[in-house]
């Protein structure tokens, strides 16, 4: 049996026995997380922006590998640039995907 089964049915067991409570949170502070989350999702401005279509081919494969559209996945590398959350990758991984690599070997072939 793998870790994550484990744990899952460990946690489902706990559950089962009533070992788990409803965080003692009140109104207002719900209120308040549900505010901040609402405003945090809000999509009210569109862009247009021009990119090579190199970039553009490594986006939506990147996004076809994290099966989210790739437009949701520039949204969010954006975001997490402007909050200061995006990682430098290390420099071991990769920089393309495997599709672009195949596509380069077409090209020059």
């Amino acid at each position: 049996m793998d870790k994550e089964r484990k744990l899952e049915e460990e946690i489902l067991a706990s559950f089962e026995r009533g070992e788990w409570q409803p965080s003692p949170k009140n109104k207002s502070e719900i209120t308040r997380f549900a505010a901040m989350a609402a405003a945090s999702l809000t999509k009210d401005k569109r862009v247009n922006i021009r990119i090579s279509s190199r970039d553009l081919d490594d986006i939506q494969a990147k996004a076809a590998e994290e099966a989210i559209p790739y437009q949701t996945l520039m949204a969010s590398v954006l975001h997490k640039y402007v909050t200061g959350r995006l990682v430098e990758p290390s420099p071991n991984i990769a920089l393309r995907s495997s599709g672009t690599t195949r596509q380069k070997k077409r090209r020059a072939t």
